[in-house]
Parts: structure tokens; C-alpha cells; sequence
């Protein structure tokens, strides 16, 4: 059985500013790497929380049909948003416990239906770790970001 782990980050430039997400995906034969699938992208005007979401949600949106997955990011704020605040969130109407609104509510829909076709499983690392496949999703990141920097525009 392949097995799928998706490693995700975003990265931005200011907060708000420029910013990018970059997904790392791998298929795995037991323990034999079979396939590889790098993809990134950005936005001009964004923060690094949406970014580290739209990653998570383009792993999993990218997949064809309901798969098994795990998730692996160094965003405290997706993992613990999306295995544990994004129930109560639901349940007060997508409301936080002190009854205002979710922030980024509209990624966080977004990645409780990507979510909902796949059996996931989400770990979370500490990013800048020296993590090998953190460090290539930052760089995708990076790259997914360097269309919209200010400073890229003038070359």
C-alpha cells in the first residue's frame, strides 16, 4: 500500500506583505520514496497564517481521490486550528469561545472540507530544524513568494 505525507509551509515577507506556500508531496512503498510532487505559490498582500493554511489545503485539495495522508507542518496554528479549535469553532457557528469571529474563517471551511474526503493524519515539527523535508517545503515557499516581492517587481 503507498503511503502519502504531505510536508507544508508558508512563509511571508512582513505580516502582511508578500507571502508563499510550498507543499512537498511524497508516495511511499514501505519505506521506498516512489514519488515525488513539489508545488508552490503566493499572494501580494497576505500573512503568514494564511499561507501555512492554503499550504495544508492544496495537499490535500490536490488529491485526486480519498486518500490516507499525514499532514506534516511546523504551524502550531494548523495543527492545533484543525485537530482540536476548529470543533468548537463549529459548534458556536464558527465563532471562537470568547464569541468572535474566526479569523481566516474562509481557509478554515476550506480546509475542514479538504479535509473531510481524506483519512489525515497531522504531525507537527519544529520548523528551521533542520528537518530536510521542511526546509525544501520553505523553500518552495520562498519561491511561491518571490513573484511578489516588492523588490523582485523593479528587476
Amino acid at each position: 500500500m503507498v503511503r502519502l505525507v504531505a510536508h507544508t509551509d508558508g512563509a511571508c515577507s512582513g505580516n502582511p506583505g508578500p507571502g508563499g506556500w510550498g507543499v512537498l508531496m511524497q508516495a511511499f512503498d514501505g519505506e521506498t520514496l516512489v514519488r515525488e510532487r513539489e508545488l508552490s505559490g503566493g499572494a501580494a498582500e497576505t500573512t503568514n497564517n494564511r499561507m501555512e493554511l492554503l499550504a495544508a489545503i492544496t495537499a490535500l485539495e490536490t488529491l485526486s481521490r480519498p486518500s490516507e495522508i499525514t499532514v506534516v507542518t511546523d504551524s502550531a496554528y494548523v495543527k492545533n486550528g484543525v485537530t482540536g479549535w476548529i470543533h468548537g469553532w463549529k459548534r458556536n457557528g464558527w465563532k471562537t469561545a470568547d464569541r468572535k469571529p474566526v479569523k481566516n474563517i474562509d481557509l478554515w471551511q476550506r480546509l475542514d472540507s479538504a479535509q473531510a474526503r481524506h483519512d489525515v493524519r497531522w504531525e507537527w515539527i519544529k520548523g528551521h530544524a533542520g528537518h530536510p523535508e521542511n526546509e525544501r517545503a520553505d523553500e518552495l515557499a520562498r519561491a511561491g513568494m518571490a513573484p511578489f516581492k516588492p523588490d523582485r517587481a523593479r528587476a
